[in-house]
């Protein structure tokens, strides 16, 4: 099979296309013929040989896959060949066949192309994860979302408009900020022109945003402090912006803040099954119903990742990448 490695760690042309064999599935698993995968900032971050795949996973990067199944291993209890899915994976999605627990399949939603399935695994679980069980997010409150425009951004601002809460999102140009409108934002703050502390509490009539969801880090983790409403829930998913900062940490004890976070790669099949059947069970009905969808941004072919990363650490992107396998 043809797949997209890297051949040392750098910028995006270290992506090349290489010869590989195509992966057996293991008991519980399947194997997909993949159509289509969906790019994301860990596949940036493996490339630069600062994300290392999980201790079992492949080599090969791509965390989100969609296709049909071609083969099913021992003791696979749901699927069959043929049965069209959208899959969660640690690893191995830039490629023409990747394997996976059959727990971290999902029916592709009626209606949905392959690569509109292949933009859902990777956004999905982790903003269900992060927005709704670590953040707690209930109808009636105020959700932040940093990088709005983002595929992680984007899908936050939906889902969180659909059950019922108040989404305010910062994005960096009036484009931006105009897509996460459209997507539901009450608010879409343009954080190079706006103070977003002070935007946030002008729209919240100086009470602050109950879940703030965040992946810039940097001296956001402080403004986030300031931003967060009494008993606010701080979720970090990524550090675009640094690790490492000065905060004033009275503000947790004053606001009773609760400020987390988590990675996804690493977990257990066990954890992102028990996601997957929680998005089917309350968010795929949206998805067929078309109440929520993926913002598609640019497809590239698989030979072609390399543009896709381009694309990506441009950062002029709204919505999802994907490359197109088929």
């Amino acid at each position: 099979m043809t797949a997209i490695a890297i051949t040392e760690h750098g910028g995006p042309m270290v992506l090349k296309p290489e010869e590989w064999p195509v992966p057996e599935p293991a008991e519980g698993e399947i194997l997909i013929k993949v159509k289509a995968a969906g790019v994301n900032r860990p596949d940036v971050a493996q490339r630069k040989g600062i994300y290392p795949p999980p201790p079992g996973a492949s080599d090969l990067p791509g965390l989100e896959v969609a296709g049909e199944v071609a083969v099913v291993g021992e003791d696979v209890k749901r699927w069959r060949v043929g049965d069209q899915v959208a899959a969660l994976t640690p690893g191995g999605g830039y490629a023409q066949y990747c394997t996976v627990h059959e727990t971290n399949a999902l029916p592709i939603p009626h209606g949905f192309t392959f690569t509109e399935a292949a933009a859902l695994p990777e956004t999905f679980f982790t903003v269900w994860h992060n927005v709704f069980e670590r953040g707690a997010l209930k109808a009636g409150e105020t959700l932040l979302v940093h990088g709005g425009s983002s595929g992680i951004g984007t899908t936050a601002i939906q889902l969180a408009a659909a059950f019922g809460a108040t989404v305010i999102a910062t994005a960096g140009s009036s484009e931006k900020c105009a897509a996460c409108a459209a997507l539901g934002a009450a608010r879409a703050i343009n954080y190079r022109e706006e103070d977003f502390v002070l935007a946030v509490k002008e729209a919240t009539e100086g009470r602050g945003a109950d879940v703030i969801l965040d992946m810039v880090g940097g001296d956001y983790i402080d403004r986030n402090y300031d931003a967060a409403a009494m008993d606010g829930r701080i979720v970090q998913i990524a550090f675009l912006s640094g690790a490492k900062a000065k905060a004033d940490f009275s503000k947790l004890m004053v606001k009773r803040l609760t400020h987390t976070g988590s990675t996804l790669r690493p977990r257990s099949v066990a954890f992102k099954g028990r996601i997957a059947t929680e998005l089917e069970a309350h968010v795929w009905p949206l998805l067929a119903a078309r109440k929520v969808a993926p913002v598609m941004d640019m497809i590239f072919p698989l030979k072609e990742a390399w543009r896709a990363h381009e694309r990506m650490e441009e950062g002029a992107h709204i919505g999802k990448i994907v490359l197109d396998v088929a």
